[in-house]
């Protein structure tokens, strides 16, 4: 995967911003009573509680519905694989996904959804990191130290999550299998819940991602473990990281292929235009800071793609 220089990507976000805000000013909801649509409905992937996922992204909510002039509709399903399965059978329109995620849904249905932006970090650049962590007090510095311990990762179509690692991990002379060098390893379901897992002490390690920018103390710039912070789960300077990963490239905000093309050109505008129009709803969104969100294609996810055909096979 070969990513944009940070200086390009700030150049390139700079530009688009301009552009969907000058789109964006000249759509009006008056213009969007006839749209071809009676609903917009938009999935928010798992990876923490769904009261949670809601009220951070009830803001976006309201501004689709004033914009659109259509009921706009939440969906938090339990795992993944329910946002996933949404946008397969044309029951959402809209969601941010993983990498891993897009990945799934391209190779069921190459024709389902169109990737148009992704979130670019306060650096400029649009990259994370799977994050392994320990609770401080175990004296668990690194993998080699998680010999017979038990390791926690999220969900199965999580790219930060399960994916990576369990391609990376192995990479590194460690493998997935129960009872080899982990005692055990375990899904907890979702970020928040390996968070939680590894703070309570239900588990000795865990993964899940972050920009790996900033401060450790709060969490990092953005990521799930700035939502735990946030959310008074955690308290990070009880935590200490074990591992990273390599730079993971940050999923897209897909559409439904088959929308209305003026449709996906508000929505675009909106979510491009999000961080300068509101950024208290833009944090709560994407999950913290974030410089704003530039365009993305398919291509920058075929290595992503390839990696999960021959990891998952599906």
């Amino acid at each position: 995967m070969t990513f944009m220089r940070p200086s390009t990507v700030k150049r390139a976000a700079a530009a688009f911003a301009v552009t969907a805000l000058v789109a964006f000013a000249g759509t009006t909801p008056a213009q969007a009573a006839d749209l071809g649509i009676e609903e917009f409905r938009i999935g928010l992937l798992g990876g923490e509680n769904a009261s949670d996922r809601l009220r951070s992204n009830e803001c976006l909510r309201e501004r689709t519905e004033t914009l659109l002039g259509v009921p706009t509709k939440l969906f938090a399903p339990a795992d993944y694989n329910g946002v996933i399965e949404g946008l397969l059978g044309g029951n959402l329109d809209m969601a941010w996904l993983g990498a891993s995620g897009y990945a799934a849904v391209y190779l069921k249905d190459p024709e389902a959804v169109e990737p148009i932006l992704v979130k670019i970090n306060v650096d400029g650049s649009y990259g994370y990191h799977s994050i392994g962590f320990a609770r401080t007090e175990s004296g668990i510095k690194n993998l080699e130290d998680l010999k017979g311990k038990k390791f926690g990762f999220g969900d199965p179509n999580s790219t930060s999550g399960y994916l990576i690692p369990s391609i990376e991990i192995p990479a590194a002379g460690y493998t997935m299998n129960p009872g080899d060098h982990f005692g055990d390893v375990v899904f907890t379901g979702g970020h928040e819940q390996t968070i939680v897992a590894v703070y309570n002490g239900d588990i000795d390690a865990g993964v899940t991602w972050a920009d790996g920018l900033g401060a450790w103390e709060e969490g990092f710039n953005s990521g799930a473990l700035r939502k735990a912070v946030d959310a008074g789960l955690i308290d990070m300077t009880e935590l200490t990281e074990i591992w990273r990963s390599k730079v993971i490239p940050e999923g897209p905000i897909v559409l439904r292929k088959s929308l209305p093309e003026k449709v996906k050109l508000m929505m675009t505008g909106l979510m491009a235009s999000l961080e300068s129009m509101d950024a208290e709803c833009a944090y709560g969104v994407m999950a913290g800071e974030v410089k704003g969100l530039a365009p993305i294609t398919h291509a920058e996810y075929e290595v992503i793609i390839e990696a999960r055909k021959a990891k998952i096979g599906k």
